[in-house]
Formats: C-alpha cells, sequence, structure tokens
C-alpha cells in the first residue's frame, strides 16, 4: 500500500494504486494520480472518467473495457465509444487507468 499527499490530506492507495476508500475521490485525487500515471488531463479525459462514475453509481462496478467502450458509444456516441479513441487517452488500457482515475475500484478482468 502506499499513499497519495494531496494539500494537507493523505490518500491511502492499494498495491496497484487505486483508492482505498473510495470516498476520498475528487478532481484533485484525479489529478494527482494522473500525475503519478505521467498523464496530462484534458477534457476529454474528465468527459470519460466522469462518465465511468456514472456508469458506476448506475451498476455498481467498474467496467470491462468492451462494456466501457459500449457504454461510451451509446452516451457520447461512436465517434468516442471505440477502443482507439479510450486507447489513445489512456495509455492502452482504458478499462484500468480510467477506473483508477475515476477513484472506482479495479476492473475485475484486469491484471
Amino acid at each position: 500500500m502506499s499513499d497519495l499527499h494531496i494539500r494537507d490530506r493523505r490518500v491511502a492507495l492499494d498495491k496497484d494504486g487505486f483508492l482505498v476508500d473510495l470516498d476520498d475521490w475528487d478532481e484533485a485525487t484525479t489529478t494527482a494520480l494522473a500525475v503519478r500515471e505521467g498523464l496530462t488531463l484534458e477534457p476529454e479525459h474528465w468527459e470519460i472518467i466522469l462518465l465511468l462514475r456514472q456508469f458506476y453509481q448506475e451498476f455498481q462496478l467498474s467496467p470491462a473495457t468492451r462494456p466501457l467502450i459500449k457504454y461510451v458509444a451509446l452516451q457520447l456516441g461512436p465517434e468516442k465509444g471505440n477502443s482507439a479513441h479510450l486507447n489513445h487517452l489512456f495509455k492502452g488500457t482504458p478499462a484500468k487507468l480510467a477506473a483508477k482515475l475515476a477513484g472506482l475500484p479495479k476492473p475485475s478482468n484486469c491484471i
């Protein structure tokens, strides 16, 4: 387990860098996690991150890649809901990295 220090608070992370307590999520946490991943967040990233949080609220799970792509396509259209777009945004691991940045649990089928 490791910690993420954001201003004056400590956020606990598990061995894979996911939040231990999902209630620790906020935009500052996402930005700090992105920096750890070497990623600069653009509006396109935030659109998917917030949509992923919506998915989690609706289904109570973090989606694997295929359900994520399908959900994004349904919500934002096929130009954004495709593997090429999501892989580009999230360094080839959209389900895992987007879930991490969204403060959600690791998708169950991700290694």
